[in-house]
């Protein structure tokens, strides 16, 4: 699998082995308490793991622990996938966690479903902020993951702050917003038993409401539940799958289904590869039990974390048909110009940048532009032009395993019209195709 094609997812305690740092990067290859790190209205606890190699520029996973967990015990029990893969891939891990009694996440308060309202959500993007400023993370690539509580923290942090995440997965959780509760409680016993059941549109809203004026894309959501859930019943998978398919304009039907395992049932949504804008996993059988053995693998994948760093910072994207380049003619910044394929130079604009919101970007400052599909247009031999960024979703693109560039929206793919200098990019019905095969 090439560069590109990587770029575009209970209660062992365990006594925390940690280090106080109050300032400068961790030790490697130990969780390690930082201290210090910025605000922190409710106190919570700061744990990061650095791996012995650390890529040049690493993704960041945030990985969120369970009520009554705590950071060691989630990292070196039912989360340890994610740092036995950390060490291979050369990411980092930020891991919160609660100090409060119980050590579940506030998921309920109005000041907790609010962007830098001051509760846990705000403490816990301190964090990540503190490890954008010590190390070169790449901003493409910071993900979150959690379970149960942990889950419902990975919904919150994904509607409040999707212009931070790229992708996120759930392991037994609820709708951002579900748990949302008027007395101060933290517990909110009608999510809980799957009771609270709103329309797709509904839910968007409530997202939306986390952060009013964001006009830009959400993360990808990876979404897993046992059918048997009975501590945060089944029904809230089914009401998460309506948010996150409304979040990223998508129709609730799957666009496959599939089972990895003979108990799991995969629907996709919006896509059908490693990476589709929502995907969603049910455990037949299971309760309140996730993740078992082998899930963090998917969750891996889906996350992004085993590939190397996106093109964010600005790379020539290569047709592996013709050897050439993705190309704005002329150098121009002119909203509607289309696209073409020219010999490889590296100037700014054949220099294309991939965003957190599933955007491909040229130029920057007041000449930003995105790689837009003409018109909004979702027939084979639309154009790929640039264009204003503006979250809509024909400025959406995801990348498979071989290197296609896919376009949600319509489920076409990118590809060149020809291999000589000037041929015109387009978009063309999925044949995967070495014309519709890109490197960086």
């Amino acid at each position: 699998m090439n560069r590109w094609a990587r770029a575009l997812l209970a209660t062992l305690l365990i006594l925390p082995l940690a280090v106080v740092l109050t300032a400068g990067p961790a030790a490697a290859a130990a969780l390690t308490r930082i201290t210090g790190f910025g605000a922190n209205p409710t106190n919570l606890n700061m744990y990061l793991y650095v791996p012995d190699k650390v890529a040049a520029k690493p993704a960041l996973l945030v990985l969120v622990h369970y009520c009554s967990g705590s950071a060691s015990a989630i990292f070196n029990g039912n989360g340890h996938d994610y740092a036995t893969a950390a060490d291979r891939y050369g990411y980092l891990v930020v891991v919160p966690e609660a100090t409060r009694d119980g050590h579940c996440f506030d998921v309920s308060t109005k000041a907790g479903l609010t962007r830098d309202g001051g509760s846990d959500s705000t403490g816990i993007m301190a964090m990540v902020a503190w490890t954008r400023q010590h190390y070169a993370v790449d901003p493409g690539r910071i993900v979150v993951s959690g379970f149960s509580s942990g889950a419902m923290m990975t919904n919150v942090l994904a509607a409040e702050y999707p212009d931070v995440f790229s992708a996120a997965s759930a392991f037994s959780g609820v709708p951002a917003g579900c748990f949302a509760t008027t007395d101060g409680s933290l517990w909110n016993s009608q999510c809980a038993g799957g009771n609270v059941l709103k329309s797709a549109q509904q839910w968007a809203d409530q997202a939306h409401a986390m952060y009013p004026g964001y006009a830009g894309g959400y993360p990808r959501m990876q979404l897993w539940h046992g059918n048997q859930d009975t501590t945060l019943a089944y029904p809230n998978y089914g009401e998460e799958i309506k948010q996150w398919t409304a979040l990223r304009g998508l129709s609730q039907t799957p666009s496959a289904t599939d089972h990895p395992q003979s108990s799991w049932t995969r629907n996709r949504y919006g896509g059908t590869g490693t990476q589709a804008p929502v995907e969603g996993i049910t455990i037949a059988g299971t309760g309140h039990t996730l993740p078992q053995a082998g899930m963090l693998a998917y969750a891996i994948s889906f996350l992004g974390l085993d590939g190397g760093s996106t093109p964010g910072g600005g790379s020539p994207v290569r047709s592996v048909a013709a050897g050439r380049c993705l190309d704005v003619p002329g150098q121009s910044s002119t909203q509607g110009t289309r696209t073409q394929l020219w010999d490889c130079h590296g100037g700014a604009n054949q220099t294309w940048t991939a965003t957190a919101a599933g955007e491909l970007t040229v130029y920057s400052g007041a000449t930003l532009r995105c790689l837009d599909a003409e018109g909004g247009g979702t027939s084979p031999g639309t154009a790929a032009i640039i264009w204003a960024c503006h979250g809509g979703a024909n400025q959406k693109w995801q990348v498979g395993a071989d290197g296609t560039i896919t376009a949600p929206q319509s489920g076409l793919c990118l590809e060149a019209a020809a291999t000589a200098n000037g041929a015109a990019v387009r978009l063309g019905t999925c044949t995967h195709a070495t014309n519709q095969q890109w490197t960086h």
